[in-house]
Order: C-alpha cells, then sequence, then structure tokens
C-alpha cells in the first residue's frame, strides 16, 4: 500500500502577503499529448508579453498540481511522499506583483515569500543564464530530500531527481500546449539560488524552468 500523501509544509509569507488562489486548472484543450510531444524544444528567447494567472497556474498545476483523490499528483513519486516544492520567480505576470511564491497544490494557491523582481539576482546564480533574466517568470522545483530517503535510504536520491524529470517534462509538454515556450536549467549554484529564494537549508534547489512567449524562429 502507498504513503499516504505528505502536505507540503506552509512557507513563510511577506508581512504584505495573502494568500492567492489561482484559477482553476483546465484538463482539457485542443493540444494533443502527440503533438507537444512532437513540438517540445528547449525555449531561451522571449517576448516581452507578460503572462496570465491561468497560464502560470496551469504550469504549476502541470508540475505539481493535484489530479486525483487522495492528493495524488500530475508527477509520480515513489511511494507518494512528494519530496518536490514549487516556486514561482514572478515579474512579468498579470495582476501579480514581482516576488518568489510558493504554489501549494493543496489548494492551488500561491503565497509570496520574497518581495521584489528576483531575475537578475537568480540569473547571477544561474552562470548570468540570460534567459532567467529575460523571462517574464522562472518555475524553481526544489527537493525535500528527506521526505523520500526517510524511507527508501540512498536509494531514494535516486528517486527524486526521477521525480523532478518527470515533473519537468510535464511543464515542458504544458507549455507547447499553451503556445510557451520554457527551457530546463540545471547549471547553478545551489547556495546562491537558495539565497536568492531565502529557502530553508533543507529545500534543495534542482531546476529553473524559465517560462515565456518564444519569440518566432526564423
Amino acid at each position: 500500500m502507498c504513503s499516504q500523501p505528505q502536505q507540503d509544509p506552509q512557507p513563510t509569507p511577506t508581512p504584505s502577503s495573502s494568500r492567492l488562489s489561482l484559477p482553476s486548472p483546465v484538463l482539457d484543450s485542443d493540444a494533443s499529448v502527440e503533438a507537444a510531444l512532437a513540438s517540445r524544444r528547449s525555449r531561451r528567447d522571449y517576448q516581452e508579453t507578460p503572462l496570465t494567472l491561468a497560464e502560470v497556474g496551469q504550469l504549476l498545476w502541470a508540475a505539481q498540481g493535484i489530479s486525483g483523490d487522495r492528493g495524488r499528483r500530475t508527477a509520480p513519486s515513489a511511494g507518494a511522499l512528494y519530496p518536490l516544492q514549487a516556486y514561482l520567480v514572478s515579474a512579468g505576470v498579470e495582476d501579480l506583483a514581482p516576488g518568489v511564491y510558493h504554489y501549494s497544490p493543496i489548494d492551488h494557491t500561491l503565497v509570496r515569500t520574497v518581495s521584489g523582481d528576483r531575475r537578475t539576482a537568480l540569473s547571477q546564480a544561474a552562470l548570468d543564464q540570460e534567459a532567467l533574466q529575460d523571462a517574464p517568470a522562472t518555475i524553481v522545483l526544489v527537493a525535500v530530500y528527506e521526505r523520500t530517503t526517510g524511507k527508501y535510504g540512498q536509494r531514494g536520491v535516486q528517486y527524486v531527481h526521477m521525480e523532478v524529470g518527470a515533473a519537468a517534462q510535464n511543464v515542458y509538454l504544458q507549455a507547447e500546449a499553451l503556445h510557451l515556450g520554457a527551457v530546463f536549467i540545471g547549471a547553478f549554484h545551489d547556495r546562491q539560488v537558495q539565497d536568492v529564494l531565502q529557502l530553508p537549508d533543507a529545500q534543495i534547489p534542482l531546476a529553473l524552468l524559465p517560462v515565456g512567449h518564444p519569440i518566432p524562429s526564423e
């Protein structure tokens, strides 16, 4: 029998923040899985067009959203332990102040944990990659390894890495279905990213996924 899914820890909000409900995720569209797979590419160049709350909500749901009873999520997880946490670094999302936001899958909400545009600092932590500077939003996937290693020992580290790959691919495919572009960035300094996002020591960043409206290729 699988373990009951664990609830995500509540983030420490900024003094002026409140819980923001995201638009409900769309569960049907004209975009097929096959078409999304065929068109999936890593896209690093973005237009200045902002994203909508519905778009970022859909992307976050694709990464770690609730998709069934008993709290099951859109990405598989060994033992249903769900060690991943999702954050949104926002600077170009309509009706959303620039800042870092923690995504709560349980109620599909955002809570701001850091105020202000953090794109430059995040880019610097990731070897000055321009996609992070230019994207209107970046999804950051972090891991609480102890959730999985507590049950599976050292083997659990590999299970967590499998899980982040599945979650990242979900973001890619959802972005394609929304006519957006995304790229998986893994080259960064862990400690610096933790500092930029003000993450607890137990939350280790594994993936940065800048997302935006892609510039059409010539």
